[in-house]
């Protein structure tokens, strides 16, 4: 950046803060993800089933506030059920 504007060193600290918080976000349903996998793969289908719901409701909470696209929410919760009534 080669003018320097107050604007656009707000700017620059503002997204800062902004990345690090999506960043937070990411990484938490990233857990949560990876959580539901390893329920799924122990074959503790009763667990996983209670525990789809946290992961219905994270994914909804991350397009609402635009991390992600509120599409790849929607394919991610269909193929998650997907995979829940497959191996119940």
């Amino acid at each position: 950046m080669a003018i320097r504007r107050k604007s656009s060193i707000k700017r620059l600290r503002v997204d800062k803060r902004k990345k690090l918080h999506n960043l937070k976000i990411k990484n938490q349903l990233k857990k949560t993800l990876k959580k539901f996998q390893t329920l799924l793969s122990s074959k503790k289908t009763d667990e996983a089933k209670n525990f789809l719901k946290e992961v219905f409701k994270q994914l909804d909470k991350a397009a609402k506030k635009k991390i992600i696209h509120s599409n790849t929410a929607s394919r991610r919760k269909s193929r998650l059920a997907r995979r829940l009534s497959k191996g119940a």
